[in-house]
């Protein structure tokens, strides 16, 4: 029989503080803990002690509330890795060894780099040990993801694809604005982000715009998509992307985490399903130099890529220069959000499958 930590029964660790990425498991599920010596995997749920702060001092609530964290606490968090150039590259460590918070939605991993920005490095902790259903059955995200879909309507609503250069690169906040757009054109408009980091933040600025449904990774169980083979990638894509036409929306909007280079984010766009079931894609770029040469791997890979948004367009010189070197539209916010500009830019998308 395992060796259960007896001092952490279900009463108290229903107590303990939860990330967000956690928030697809049913609190009623927690009931124990499972010490060392464990391997860890990603999408486990680990009851960890915080020793030292860094860069992340609070953890997105599954609420989306911003809780602050003090030297001592306890919070449940799910292991996973993570790939993010402004922030950490992260992986799951091999036994639950002291690690760090690498995430603020809430994620355990051993970091390996940071950017230099970030002079405090990782918070610090403790993992106390994983945390079990009264059977003592690991609890793991992915045991409560969405159903599964492997099969997608290709004739269904436009579907409309924003990638981008890095992160912070703008590519949420262009999606979030022609989300707007379309809700403000009388439209119901459905997202899903496919790849990235666990996180509230982009999910909950979808919502604001008056998109819905909004869904990403995490809820077809994954904390991040980081190290996922290809296969589960595009088993994220249709389970999402059929979820949401089957809540009868006019238009879909995607994201891709990070940038072009980012291996499962290149991996989607150039598979066979993504081309086929992508009508247009706005690229996202911090300036117009990233503009071109993202514009132009696009165009060298043979896909739709419309339109230009992101950073740059806070800067009317680098909206000009983006604008000749690409030959695309360049939408700000403005137009971003505009109802005409917005509808007419689903219905090129609608017109250009017909043509294809």
């Amino acid at each position: 029989m395992r060796n259960f930590n007896s001092s952490w029964d279900a009463e108290r660790l229903q107590c303990v503080p939860r990330a967000f990425t956690t928030r697809r498991v049913p609190r009623a599920e927690v009931a124990r803990l499972l010490p060392g010596p464990l391997t860890p995997k990603a999408g486990d749920l680990v009851l960890a002690r915080v020793d030292a702060f860094g860069q992340h001092t609070r953890i997105q609530l599954p609420t989306g509330r911003r809780r602050s964290l003090f030297i001592g606490d306890h919070v449940i968090l799910c292991y996973g890795n993570r790939y993010a150039p402004r922030q950490f590259e992260a992986v799951v460590p091999k036994s639950l060894e002291p690690c760090h918070l690498i995430a603020a939605g809430g994620m355990a991993g051993k970091a390996l780099s940071w950017h230099e920005k970030l002079h405090r490095g990782p918070t610090e902790i403790t993992p106390i040990g994983l945390v079990a259903d009264a059977r003592g059955k690991r609890l793991n995200v992915r045991d409560w993801s969405l159903l599964a879909a492997d099969v997608v309507d290709f004739q269904g609503p436009p579907v409309i694809a924003v990638v981008g250069t890095a992160m912070n690169a703008g590519k949420t906040t262009t999606a979030a604005y022609l989300g707007h757009g379309l809700v403000r054109a009388g439209l119901k408009v459905g997202f899903a982000k496919l790849t990235g980091t666990g996180a509230g933040g982009d999910s909950w600025l979808l919502h604001d715009a008056g998109v819905a449904p909004v869904f990403d990774f995490t809820d077809a169980g994954y904390a991040s998509t980081y190290m996922v083979p290809p296969a589960e990638i595009e088993r994220i894509f249709t389970t999402l992307v059929s979820r949401i036409q089957q809540a009868g929306v006019h238009a879909i909007l995607l994201e891709l985490a990070d940038g072009l280079f980012q291996q499962e984010t290149s991996r989607l766009l150039c598979s066979p399903l993504f081309r086929r079931l992508t009508d247009a894609i706005i690229f996202s770029a911090g300036d117009a130099m990233g503009a071109a040469a993202g514009v132009d791997w696009l165009r060298r890979q043979r896909l739709p890529v419309a339109a230009v948004s992101g950073v740059l367009t806070t800067a009317p010189l680098q909206m000009r220069e983006a604008l000749t070197a690409t030959n695309l539209p360049v939408l700000g916010k403005s137009e971003l959000s505009d109802s005409a500009t917005a509808a007419k830019f689903v219905e090129n998308a609608r017109a250009l499958r017909e043509i294809g």
